[in-house]
């Protein structure tokens, strides 16, 4: 049984940076695709960022050039680097992953392809 353990939320000015970490344990393989999605109250899960373990990304528009994502293949962990840190991005930021290999950008990007998800930590962006 594979699961995911998100670290690193917290609360922030807008402007402020924070580390997400994704830890996954009880997987005897690599994933293959990692993500980070957010979810804000009354809103539905939103894609933030993907990777591949081949180092592709991708990025919602939203935090393209403030959002980096890394993932660390040995580990099976992902980490969301968020710099320039805004009040809409406060919201409930979720790791999904998947055992999928190269998937397809559109693929990677619908919540559904993900088998594995981690319980949620809060981000908070306030002044």
């Amino acid at each position: 049984q594979v699961q995911l353990v998100e670290s690193g939320g917290g609360s922030v000015q807008p402007g402020g940076s924070l580390r997400l970490s994704c830890a996954a344990s009880g997987s005897s393989f690599s994933l293959g695709v990692m993500s980070w999605w957010r979810q804000a109250p009354e809103k539905e899960r939103e894609v933030v960022a993907t990777i591949t373990s081949g180092g592709t990304t991708g990025y919602a528009d939203s935090v393209k050039g403030r959002f980096t994502i890394s993932m660390d293949n040995a580990k099976n962990a992902a980490y969301l680097e968020m710099n320039r840190l805004k009040s809409e991005d406060t919201a409930v930021y979720f790791c999904g992953g998947s055992r999928r290999r190269n998937p397809s950008a559109r693929a990677r990007f619908s919540s559904s392809n993900y088998e594995y998800w981690g319980q949620g930590i809060q981000v908070t962006v306030s002044s």
